[in-house]
């Protein structure tokens, strides 16, 4: 199976590849020994950099520290690899190589997978059984031989694209043609990468597993945006996702806030108890620990701060969008505690550069200063931006207008770098290592430059689509939620905008799939009326199908807007779809929310937040209706 396993899992990963615009592999076991490819897959899918690598390693060493920093990066990200270190893909253990990736693909593609409050492998059998069910050609009991006719990849097409194949014309008995049809059709029609050949399903006697089960998460994802229900308890479930997810952000927020805090506190203790033994070679070993933990350690703090203080913000917009009440967090982890414990540690490092600085007095009192006025001044008007930014309130027009004036006070601050790399020149040809009057380096100070820039733009995205939600009224919190998300996943190239390629894979995300001659009539038309796919056109398209949209698609898009637009939260409607679930009572029980099948996971949560009273026999009553005012400013 390892063959078929390894074909499968390299096309699977240059879907990913090719859709960033690197080539594809040809053989996992050479193309990842340098770690380079190793090191964009994991850059693509968790969509961030993993900084300076080697991007032609020729040395054996080189290619270490790529496959080190990408493994490394894998376990930052909470995935447990057993057994494989960077020489077992240098030397091209295959074993090992498959399953890394397999536990790569039960991360991004297969962990987030629910159904029933079953999640990943069984969930995903359990949709696969509820789609097929009608069938009865069809019984789907694994990801192997229940795959071999073809008959259950043809089901769960038609099942949510009829138009797309007649089931009833099949020929039952021949499996290399269906199993053909499903993925020419799945290929052409649904943006399904073929992973799997015929010949893998139909001619083996126990179809390999893993790629037969990577194979159809992608029909997962493609259809999952299909199956909205239009239903009272629907509402109910939709705001309790959305409380959720608020409650999930919070609890981030307060994990990530008390880490940081403590890991500041932590490096400080350790400061104070160091001891000097009184020679260069020790101060030197002083100062060299001292620049690791400033040029990674402290780099590292920096994002999570940024990314702490803007998660902080985004929630607070995010309630005061949907009219909720804003979030306090618990004492000791305001944004100004952590800006109070920041000041504290950039104290206690210009005390620690001060100590280690005095042991090796060997160094131009000029060029120092002048360096560290510059550099303390550009820190200072730096951080005064980033302050601001992340002080940034009030309504949403204002915020936009702050933001931008912002970012134009940017190329100001560039010219000042530059001074300051001039002035840090000069002081490397002198031999000038130290510096009593500054904690900063140009590189840290270029890195939290552009650090800050990327804030700003995100923040400006951010507002502009917040702007564009608050007044989608006809939509419920959950769509601008999953519209937004889609948008923000799709425009990653700091543009806020789509290309072609990407408003249509959005689209096609959402379920929306069209011809070329569409599509390019689609994009051309929002051009000219938006200047661009904008928020603002990607949303007020997905509410309201333009008029001259081809007839061809004017049914379905007509269909796909009634499920978008009917379904709104408002407190008078939550408040009816309660009753209407609790028969008309002024509380709901446990057996009421489960007799109208609302998810399990949304009857926990539910069951955690509503206020509630026993009865006589010890059954909680839960009061809806004091919970819809405390949740509604």
């Amino acid at each position: 199976m390892d063959s078929t396993q390894e074909r499968t899992f390299c096309k699977w990963l240059n879907t990913k590849l090719e859709a960033n615009g690197y080539p594809p592999m040809r053989s996992l076991v050479q193309d990842l020994s340098d770690g380079v490819r190793l090191i964009q897959l994991m850059e693509i899918m968790g969509d961030t950099s993993l900084g300076r690598y080697n991007k032609n390693p020729r040395m054996r060493v080189q290619k270490a520290e790529n496959v080190n920093k990408a493994l490394e990066f894998i376990r930052q990200r909470g995935i447990k690899l057993t057994n494989i270190g960077p020489e077992d893909i240098m030397d091209g253990n295959l074993k090992l190589i498959l399953g890394m990736i397999w536990t790569l693909v039960l991360r991004f593609t297969i962990a987030d997978i629910s159904e029933e409050g079953l999640s990943a492998k069984e969930g995903l059998l359990l949709w696969c059984q509820r789609k097929t069910a009608p069938y009865k050609e069809v019984n789907v009991q694994d990801f192997s031989s229940s795959w071999s006719d073809g008959l259950a990849l043809c089901a769960l097409i038609h099942c949510h694209r009829p138009d797309l194949l007649d089931y009833d014309k099949l020929n039952k008995s021949d499996r290399h043609g269906n199993t053909r049809l499903a993925f020419q059709v799945a290929t052409e029609h649904l943006a399904i990468p073929q992973l799997l050949e015929v010949e893998d399903l139909c001619d083996s006697a126990h179809p390999d597993e893993r790629s037969v089960m990577t194979y159809i998460a992608s029909f997962f994802h493609a259809f999952s945006s299909m199956d909205q229900a239009e239903t009272v308890s629907r509402r109910v479930e939709k705001f309790a996702e959305l409380m959720q997810s608020v409650w999930l952000s919070r609890n981030d927020y307060e994990r990530r806030a008390r880490n940081l805090l403590r890991a500041l506190s932590e490096v400080q203790t350790e400061w104070a108890a160091s001891m000097f033994t009184g020679t260069y070679t020790d101060a030197k070993a002083h100062s060299a620990s001292f620049n690791r933990y400033k040029h990674s350690t402290k780099r590292s703090w920096v994002t999570e701060r940024q990314d702490i203080t803007t998660l902080f913000g985004n929630i607070q917009t995010k309630l005061r969008t949907y009219g909720l009440r804003e979030y306090v967090p618990p004492l000791g982890l305001a944004p100004s505690d952590i800006d109070h414990a920041w000041n504290d540690l950039l104290h206690s490092e210009a005390k620690r550069s001060r100590s280690i600085n005095a042991q090796i007095r060997q160094i131009k009192e000029t060029l120092r200063k002048e360096f560290a006025d510059l550099a303390n001044d550009f820190s200072q008007r730096l951080h005064a931006i980033s302050l601001e930014l992340s002080n940034v309130e009030g309504p949403l027009e204002e915020q936009q207008e702050h933001v931008r004036t912002l970012q134009t006070r940017l190329p100001a601050l560039s010219d000042a770098l530059s001074r300051v790399s001039r002035a840090e020149n000069d002081c490397i040809s002198a031999n000038v290592e130290e510096n009593d009057y500054t904690i900063f380096t140009c590189q840290d100070l270029e890195f939290e430059l552009e650090l800050l820039a990327q804030s700003i733009a995100k923040k400006i995205s951010f507002i502009d689509n917040q702007i564009v939600s608050r007044n989608m009224t006809n939509l419920t919190p959950a769509q601008l939620e999953q519209f937004e998300s889609t948008f923000r996943y799709f425009a990653r190239d700091g543009t806020n905008t789509l290309s072609l390629a990407d408003f249509n894979a959005a689209l096609a995300s959402l379920g929306l799939v069209y011809s070329d001659e569409d599509m390019d009539y689609l994009y051309d038309h929002l051009v000219q009326e938006y200047g661009a796919i904008t928020f603002q056109a990607f949303i007020n398209l997905l509410v309201s199908a333009p008029d001259t949209l081809v007839n061809s698609r004017r049914q379905k898009w007509d269909s796909c807007q009634v499920d978008i637009t009917e379904d709104q939260t408002s407190p008078d409607q939550l408040r009816e779809s309660f009753r209407g679930i609790a028969s008309d009572k002024p509380f709901v029980t446990e057996l009421d929310m489960r007799l109208a099948q609302l998810p399990g996971s949304a009857i926990d949560y539910l069951r955690e937040v509503l206020p509630f009273q026993r009865n006589e026999v010890g059954e909680p009553e839960y009061d809806y209706e004091t919970w819809l005012e405390e949740v509604f400013a």
